[in-house]
């Protein structure tokens, strides 16, 4: 199967239903970052049920306010820019006592007509040297944000957050990843999870597709727009390679771009990892 072309309907709702998937009615693809086995803390796992990761909550519906409630969750963040929320008209949601923190990793300067054109441009080709270009630009533009996540686990080991930007691909999927990398999860994994989104976003495939039919260089080009939701296994193998050679890993990237020392760093390990084994 290509991998623009739609999923079957009953391949998707299966694997919907089964860990890492948790189901939020009105919100798509989330996922649990817990059970994880550490390759690094033998007989360790991340912490199921602490974080979260998904699309955007603007959709939420009550029943999946309360589940929110229920999960443990105390904390959302929202990765998306000030832009994106007016232009979709999706605000962020009032969930009764849990505090939902707007911290985006592109400032509204970053979402220029030419700097989006650029954006769109290096989506549209969905290479895998586009996407890195254009991750590189989340992580050299996102400090503050993941700085945000990073330091809640740092602070509170027991209250679990949701952390999420448009679609749970791009932002998500990169703080995820630096969360996992954190974990000492191997990049087999780190991969593996990124690659759901392939089947966490179908549900609203349609919904995307109408949105980005509104952009000029999507409008007449269904496959560029179709390489923007793209999240191969292998963009992910040479995002962690890349993380390496050019922040120098993980630990250095946090320390650089988000300001936390190594003493801080060691204990927001230690608050993700617990003893276990995986049931993923």
């Amino acid at each position: 199967m290509h991998d623009l072309d739609p999923l079957d309907p009953v391949y998707v709702q299966d694997i919907l239903s089964k860990p890492p998937f948790i189901t939020i009615p009105g919100v798509i693809n989330v996922r649990d970052l817990g059970h994880y086995p550490s390759a690094t803390k033998s007989g360790y796992i991340t912490k199921p049920g602490y974080l979260f990761r998904s699309a955007e909550l603007s959709g939420i519906t009550d029943e999946g306010k309360a589940l929110v409630k229920q999960l443990g969750i105390t904390r959302v963040f929202d990765l998306r820019s000030d832009t994106e929320i007016r232009k979709y008209n999706t605000p962020l949601p009032e969930i009764d006592g849990v505090e939902i923190l707007h911290t985006p990793v592109f400032q509204t300067a970053d979402y220029s007509p030419e700097m989006m054109a650029k954006r769109y441009q290096l989506y549209a080709s969905g290479k895998t040297e586009a996407f890195l270009e254009l991750y590189s630009q989340i992580l050299d533009h996102g400090g503050p944000a993941f700085g945000a996540v990073l330091r809640h686990v740092r602070d509170r080991p027991n209250e679990g957050c949701i952390f999420h930007c448009t679609a749970g691909k791009d932002r998500t999927g990169l703080m995820a990843a630096i969360f996992l990398r954190l974990s000492g999860v191997d990049d087999e994994a780190i991969s593996h999870d990124y690659a759901l989104t392939r089947v966490g976003r179908e549900p609203a495939r349609e919904m995307i597709m109408a949105r980005l039919s509104k952009e000029p260089l999507f409008a007449s080009n269904n496959e560029a727009a179709l390489n923007m939701f793209t999240c191969r296994h292998e963009t992910m193998q040479a995002f962690l390679k890349h993380l390496d050679e050019k922040y120098g890993g993980v630990e250095e990237y946090i320390k650089r771009y988000v300001g936390l020392t190594d003493e801080e760093i060691t204990t927001i390990k230690s608050n993700i990892l617990i003893p276990g084994t995986s049931r993923l």
